[in-house]
């Protein structure tokens, strides 16, 4: 149970760090400010719904 709780936040915080590193990216080449801000958004989403799923584990595991 603990390998597979590590496993999907590793996974969550895996996940928010290459939107964060493509909304930099796409920032500093000069990309769409849309495009950019759109990856911003999903950042913050993803942050959230990580954070919900740590909060969630640790209830869990008591």
């Amino acid at each position: 149970m603990h390998s597979l709780s590590n496993l999907i936040v590793a996974t969550g915080v895996g996940a928010v760090t290459i939107v964060l590193l493509l909304g930099l990216i796409n920032m500093l080449r000069g990309g769409s400010p849309n495009g950019s801000q759109k990856l911003m958004r999903w950042r913050v989403g993803l942050q959230f719904a990580v954070i919900v799923i740590i909060m969630g584990i640790l209830w869990l595991r008591g």
